[in-house]
């Protein structure tokens, strides 16, 4: 017997957290019925639908995509903007996105139906590094930096160290490019880090997620990741390590 929440990650669905919000909102049955209580487990007889479609085992499949600015990192949108799905018109199997970048974020998000993968990725203890590229306004001081590097207190909470670096200035424009890196990914969490120290974002991209790049691509593209990157971002989300 296995819990219900993670046959539905297994299955490629959502990830075990969303599954867990699928499953408390009504939108799961067993066996033609209604279950909305966490902890329940199933067996490999049982019948598990999904907003009434059946749970079948899917090929896995993984993609990296540079997501544009003004695209949403979600698999539908109630106001019918574009979403990073919407990149995939030719896979049959229902790829979601691990995480999210903000409308008007740019760069690297990982879509899959691997149930596992989004929830080793995307659990808080998995210190999985991003690193962003921030056009800001004005010209970060070093104190300004350094209050990065040691953590920023937000609204709800301290942000973890990041590490960053003043990559380039513009004294004329009072503007600066400024590389971030940071584990943790509470929604806005760059912006607000840099908002909190007196440096507006204006442009910001993530340019790098784990050790996968935005090397040879430019917004809108899309590949499909190597099983050996697979297979790298679960050992490096366990153990820290890649090798």
């Amino acid at each position: 017997m296995e819990r219900l929440q993670k046959v539905i990650a297994a299955a490629g669905i959502a990830s075990r957290r969303k599954a867990e919000q699928l499953i408390s909102t009504g939108h799961v049955q067993v066996n033609g019925e209604v279950v909305t209580t966490m902890g329940i487990q199933v067996e490999p007889h049982d019948h598990v639908e999904v907003d009434g479609v059946p749970l079948a085992t899917e090929q896995k499949r993984y993609f990296l995509l540079y997501k544009p600015r003004r695209v949403i990192s979600s698999v539908h949108d109630e106001k019918g903007r574009k979403t990073v799905v919407d990149f995939f018109p030719k896979i049959n199997e229902r790829i979601y996105p691990i995480g999210r970048l903000d409308y008007n974020t740019s760069g690297l998000i990982i879509l899959t139906n691997d149930g596992e993968l989004a929830n080793l990725l995307t659990h808080p203890s998995y210190r999985i590094e991003k690193q962003y590229a921030a056009k800001v306004e004005g010209i970060p001081t070093t104190d300004a930096l350094k209050q990065l590097r040691t953590g920023v207190k937000l609204a709800t909470k301290k942000t973890a160290p990041a590490k960053v670096k003043l990559l380039s200035s513009d004294r004329a424009k009072k503007t600066a490019l400024v590389s971030l890196t940071i584990h943790e990914g509470m929604n806005h969490e760059v912006r607000d880090m840099l908002n909190a120290v007196g440096y507006p974002v204006n442009k910001l991209s993530r340019e790098r997620y784990a050790f996968l790049t935005t090397e040879s691509m430019t917004a809108g593209d899309s590949r499909p990741l190597q099983p050996q990157e697979v297979a790298a971002l679960k050992k490096l989300a366990r153990t820290g390590k890649i090798r």
